[in-house]
């Protein structure tokens, strides 16, 4: 035996699969492999090259990028590339060394002699695909996930934005409000008016407000009223009236009620008095602009911390419809654009025991598919019943449908309708695994333009 193939058999060994078999296999495997040394930056593979050889890493380090665009580094000692049983036609990936490397590889064509050789071997590769396997499939899970985190992130962020910037805007608003309405007041602390002109003044102010509050005039029919407060001010020497009619209008008042309101007032004071009332409503509309954008944000993070049930326990007593409406809550900003959601909910269904965030999970990629199957104009019911120890949640959409000759496959892993890029087909594969690990069952119909899901879960089960 020479020195060179003492050495590689040497090699061999210090591969975990290989390191104890016996030794006619060993020589076996050193007189059938080819060594190839490659240098920092030289291919080993091209992806969509025929898989027809077995890598064994024996020193060094290579890179690949798939279609996926996630690296994978490849460190010796380690097996890799075409293994028996394995129906890869291509490999994935571009892969190509970082350091000095050195690989031993093995033409397919010697497969059926190695298994013979050792069946062992045979079996121990195996293992090492369904790892791969296994692997590659906790990949592409975790980007199905990413990629749904991503386009829910993407729609609360907008979302949020809106009722932020109205809250930012607001408070700039009424910072301003604040200050001319404290002028205003200045103004007619100089003006010596009486007691009973101070109480008529309040009295007119909490009346306004309350109109405001409860008055929301046609668009066209304030544009008018406002335009006619506006020529009444000016009538009356009252400057800047553009500045003021508006939120008077707003009210609901009208030019003939300025006039009767004027009356227990000096005609020097009503520039101030008018000024003061409408600093005053804008105050208030302001207040109410901000709170209801701060209760929208309270209301969307409430959403966010329910539908992740963050700082909450693994498994727990679920309330279904809460989980549900966490859920059409996170995917408003695609409903709002033309679904409408029609609820039948049977608020008697007890609570069930279950991993909520993994339910919700469910939700979401069955709503999703719902919406992407209406093309995001349509009608979307969900429904919730009770069927005997079941909890049923059905999900049913009026949009193209599921053609038959595809609805065997739906839930197969990797399996999608989309375009390329578009979808990992992993979605109904979740729903399915998660659904089944809760003991419970999915299926659907589609036909004549309505497609329903339906999901059943016990309504007892231990936890």
């Amino acid at each position: 035996m020479s020195d060179q193939t003492a050495n590689l058999e040497a090699d061999l060994r210090r591969v975990p699969q290989l390191a104890d078999l016996a030794t006619e296999v060993i020589e076996w495997l050193a007189e059938h492999v080819e060594v190839t040394e490659y240098a920092p930056g030289d291919v080993l593979v091209q992806a969509g090259a025929p898989a027809d050889r077995m890598f064994i890493v024996l020193e060094g380090e290579f890179r690949r990028q798939g279609d996926t665009g996630m690296p994978f580094r490849l460190h010796g000692p380690q097996i890799t590339g075409m293994l028996p049983y394995s129906r890869l036609k291509n490999y994935p990936a571009t892969a190509y060394a970082v350091v000095p490397s050195r690989i031993a590889s093995l033409s397919t064509k010697f497969f059926p002699e190695m298994l013979q050789k050792s069946p062992e071997l045979g079996q121990r590769l195996v293992e090492i695909m369904s790892d791969r396997i296994r692997e590659n499939t906790r990949i592409v899970e975790q980007q199905e996930k990413l990629m749904s985190l991503g386009k829910l992130s993407a729609g609360l962020a907008h979302e949020l934005n809106n009722p932020a910037s109205a809250v930012r805007r607001g408070a700039e608003s009424l910072r301003e409000a604040v200050t001319r309405l404290s002028e205003a007041n200045l103004r007619l602390n100089h003006q010596l008016l009486d007691e009973r002109q101070l109480a008529a003044l309040a009295a007119l102010e909490v009346e306004w407000l309350n109109c405001a509050s409860s008055s929301r005039p046609d668009p066209l029919e304030q544009s008018d009223r406002e335009q006619a407060i506006a020529d009444w001010l000016d009538g009356h020497g009252v400057t800047e009236s553009w500045t003021i009619a508006p939120n008077l209008a707003e009210a609901g008042l009208s030019a003939g009620q300025l006039e009767e309101i004027a009356q227990p007032f000096p005609s020097n004071a009503l520039g101030d008095i008018f000024r003061r009332v409408s600093y005053t409503l804008l105050v208030g509309s302001l207040v109410d602009q901000i709170e209801n954008s701060a209760s929208r944000i309270s209301e969307l993070v409430k959403a966010i911390k329910e539908y992740s049930y963050m700082d909450q326990g693994l498994v727990q007593e679920v309330d279904l419809h809460q989980g549900l409406e966490s859920t059409l809550v996170m995917l408003r900003h695609r409903l709002k654009s033309g679904i409408e959601v029609i609820r039948l909910y049977d608020r008697t269904l007890p609570r069930i025991c279950a991993r909520p965030s993994e339910l919700n999970q469910v939700w979401t990629n069955l709503i999703i598919n719902a919406i992407e199957a209406m093309n995001g104009k349509g009608e979307l019911r969900i429904r919730t019943a009770r069927e005997v120890d079941f909890a049923l949640v059905e999900v049913v959409d009026n949009g193209s449908g599921i053609a038959p000759e595809i609805q065997s496959r739906i839930f197969d892993p990797f399996f999608t309708t989309k375009e390329v890029g578009e979808g990992t087909g992993l979605g109904l594969d979740i729903v399915h695994r998660i659904v089944r690990e809760h003991s419970g069952n999915v299926r659907f119909e589609s036909r004549g333009g309505e497609t329903r899901f339906q999901v059943r879960l016990p309504l007892e089960r231990k936890r």
